[in-house]
């Protein structure tokens, strides 16, 4: 019998003048250590989330976009603005687990949902505190050493916004969901920073069609987190969290959730009206669709919670949809000239 740490050799001889021999060699430590590597990595990118954070990736493809219409294009710098982006909202991701399960407790009351309630991993115990901590910090510092690389290629007023990014970042479970700030932050973070940063680091410089256009993708974002925070709102209270929904109570906050929702389309309408955006972006519009699903549901079903599952899905349709084609529009109108 073979032992996990010997080496398993089978020869199998060919008759014939030659004498072939083949020899198959099996490392099984070797197999065992990949197995296991693959086990750990796998569970440390569960941890992260990673079917939410396509959402930092159509963030950099609208700034890029937008810069190409501008005559820009520096593909290099999207890529690794688009890297530094997802590392942040992983970490993002993961220091928010971390604190709902050993600090404020939540995760120890919330039922999950394909899209809130956090990653499952802790509760689960598929991942110790520990190790979601160094993933939270180690994803921080990775994000942040692009962020600062970046910095000083593209000039110091991407300094500024990277430093606010990674203050959103470490401040938003600990003081901005307590405050009352949460979803503001959350948006600006992953909305117009990300936006107007990704813009300043393709051209050179700001513009205002670059505000303008990052306000319907802080919106969005900031929904995406007032919508999926109505499920959770109860566990929420008692973990000490003072965000939109617990201040307003679900029956009003429905209400701020459609018109935020319903102020986005108009931002992109105003924005082409203005001369700021080209016509091309109201390709956006489309997104309306799935966004007129989300409100139409929560607005009627805002105090169940498989009720409102749906327009937890339609929200997030919502948000990429808008991003992706606004950029596509942004694309169309680079091409054409």
């Amino acid at each position: 019998m073979v032992r996990s740490h010997d080496v398993q050799m089978v020869a199998e001889t060919d008759a014939g003048c030659c004498g072939t021999v083949r020899v198959r060699v099996y490392y099984p430590d070797t197999v065992h250590i990949v197995e296991e590597g693959s086990r750990v990595f796998k569970k440390y990118v569960l941890e992260t989330r990673p079917q939410f954070l396509t959402l930092a990736l159509v963030l950099v493809v609208h700034g890029s976009a937008l810069a190409a219409w501008h005559g820009s294009i520096h593909i290099g710098r999207s890529i690794l603005a688009a890297i530094g982006l997802i590392l942040l909202q992983a970490s993002v991701n993961v220091l928010n687990d971390w604190h709902d399960w050993t600090r404020s407790g939540i995760d120890h009351d919330t039922v999950q949902t394909p899209f809130s309630g956090g990653s499952g991993m802790l509760p689960a115990r598929d991942l110790e505190p520990r190790e979601a901590l160094i993933l939270g910090i180690g994803t921080l510092l990775a994000g942040s050493a692009i962020g600062l690389y970046l910095a000083w290629v593209a000039g110091w007023e991407l300094l500024i916004i990277g430093l606010v990014g990674a203050v959103l970042v470490v401040l938003y479970t600990p003081v901005f969901t307590r405050t009352g700030l949460g979803e503001i932050m959350a948006g600006a973070g992953l909305g117009i920073l990300p936006v107007v940063g990704t813009y300043f680091l393709i051209t050179g410089g700001f513009d205002t069609a670059a505000w303008v256009s990052g306000i319907p993708a802080t919106l969005l974002t900031y929904n995406l987190l007032l919508l999926n925070e109505f499920p959770d709102t109860t566990a929420d209270t008692a973990g000490g969290r003072h965000h939109m929904v617990v201040l307003l109570g679900k029956r009003r906050a429905r209400w701020l959730y459609a018109a935020a929702e319903a102020a986005a389309f108009v931002a992109i309408v105003i924005g082409v009206v203005t001369g700021v955006l080209t016509p091309w972006v109201l390709l956006a519009l489309v997104a309306a669709v799935p966004a007129a699903k989300a409100v139409t549901i929560a607005i009627r079903e805002y105090d169940g919670f498989e009720e409102l599952i749906p327009a937890l899905g339609a929200n997030v349709q919502a948000l990429l949809g808008v991003n992706v084609l606004m950029a596509a529009g942004y694309a169309i109108a680079a091409l054409l000239g």
